[in-house]
């Protein structure tokens, strides 16, 4: 049990750091365009 957990927490560490490239792929999207949306949200 404590190693799935483990596991969890690092899938969830790895995606949030790559996130701008993971989020370009699934949306079909420009990296730039995924960032420029995310420093908005930031920002508010």
């Amino acid at each position: 049990m404590f190693f799935i957990l483990l596991l969890v927490v690092v899938a969830a560490v790895i995606a949030y750091k790559f996130r701008v490239p993971l989020l370009a792929r699934l949306l079909g999207q420009p990296e730039s365009r995924i960032e420029r949306r995310l420093e908005q949200r930031k920002r508010r």
